[in-house]
């Protein structure tokens, strides 16, 4: 196992908007869980949200503030109270991980003389004007982290940042949790019964993610439309996700389901918990991510691949470093129906023993390059750096 650098002593501060359910928030938590096993102390400024509990019992401590407004005056009043925390709590290193909680850490860390990090979990839409502006705090960090090369490419091009001052982490799996060895039979069959395939000898396709348009369904729902009756006859695809309030979309999924004469074929699964989620991917036979935007690193590629799942992901952003193409799953151009239905095509074709060696090479290639404590260590060794 990879070891951790030392932080006996030293007390990081990590500032989110909340603390629910995220590419994100679970990063938070990875980082949280180093920090202690490193002997330090690690705070979270932040909302708070369901996850509280798994903050708390990796040794976390939750400062509770709404780090989640974008409103210029509760961002001024966040700053202040940084300040506080920062000298109460004797914070050795600020790390934020979105822009409007980041204007104020930015400011606060400053202003105390403590190092500030940032990473860059996303491609923020906007590139010009007052966007830009807002954006170009992630890239205000001594050390900018990147979640991915694509993202790194994407700072220095549009914040015109030094390579030197970027450092390429991607996000990482807990090689543990999602091991296929260590998930009961029983979960599975649990998680069957959910999805309604329970006994059900068709193969699975699993579209998990939040239920919002650019994760795409629609996109899929399409895709499977496209297939021929004899090709949909041995299949079910089950799009797996929180609605987030998002009512109007989930109408529009279900919709389009009886638009498209898939009701047989296609449906919608309550929000599967993250402790859920091992065996909601081997309940699966296939797992898509098709995203319509690129992702900035696509945590559903890596997750399900770890637990020897061949996926097919949209050929842009982070998914062509997590996917290598007809080894570990394939990839379709972003945004077409006829070429995500090829790719589904394509990987049907494959068998069952050409599937499950495509499966085994993605475990390999997660454990080789996105393991969850390979994230953890870079990053410490970026706290590090910083505090010598």
């Amino acid at each position: 196992m990879v070891e951790l650098p030392e932080l006996k002593g030293k007390t990081i501060l990590q500032v989110a908007p909340e603390l629910s359910a995220g590419g994100v928030e679970r990063t938070v938590l990875e980082v949280t869980e180093a920090i202690v096993q490193a002997g330090g102390r690690a705070l979270l400024a932040s909302k708070g949200g369901r996850l509280e509990p798994e903050l708390a019992r990796l040794g976390g401590h939750l400062i509770r503030m709404d780090a989640k407004s974008r409103n210029p005056v509760t961002i001024k009043l966040n700053e202040g109270r940084l300040r506080q925390i920062i000298r109460e709590e004797k914070v050795d290193l600020v790390h934020a991980r979105s822009r409007a909680p980041a204007w104020s850490a930015w400011a606060a860390a400053k202003a105390e003389g403590v190092p500030f990090v940032t990473t860059y979990h996303g491609a923020y839409s906007g590139t010009s004007g007052l966007k830009r502006a807002y954006n170009s705090v992630m890239a205000k960090g001594e050390l900018v982290i990147a979640n991915s090369d694509w993202i790194a490419a994407h700072v220095q091009e549009v914040h015109g940042l030094a390579p030197e001052k970027i450092v390429t982490i991607p996000r990482g799996v807990d090689l543990a949790a999602f091991d296929p060895a260590a998930v009961p039979a029983a979960d599975v069959e649990r998680i069957r019964s959910l999805w309604g395939v329970a006994g059900d000898p068709r193969l699975v396709l699993l579209l998990p993610g939040r239920l919002t348009r650019w994760k795409g369904q629609g996109l899929a729902l399409d895709a499977l439309a496209l297939l021929s009756e004899d090709e949909r006859a041995g299949l079910v695809l089950v799009l797996a996700g929180d609605a987030q309030g998002r009512d109007a979309y989930v109408e529009e999924l279900e919709s389009q389901i009886t638009r498209l004469g898939l009701g047989n074929c296609a449906r919608l699964s309550p929000h599967i918990s993250s402790a859920d989620m091992p065996a909601a991917y081997l309940a699966a036979s296939i797992v898509l991510a098709p995203s319509i935007r690129p992702e900035a690193f696509g945590r559903v590629a890596a997750e399900a691949s770890a637990m020897q799942r061949p996926v097919i992901v949209s050929d842009h952003g982070g998914g062509r470093e997590t996917v290598i193409e007809y080894v570990t799953g394939t990839r379709a151009e972003p945004g077409s129906a006829p070429a995500l239905a090829g790719a589904i095509r394509a990987i049907l074709s494959l068998g069952p023993t050409a599937r499950a060696s495509m499966g085994k090479e993605g475990r390999a290639h997660v454990a080789a390059h996105f393991s969850k404590r390979g994230l953890q260590a870079a990053t410490l060794n970026v706290y590090k750096r910083l505090l010598e």
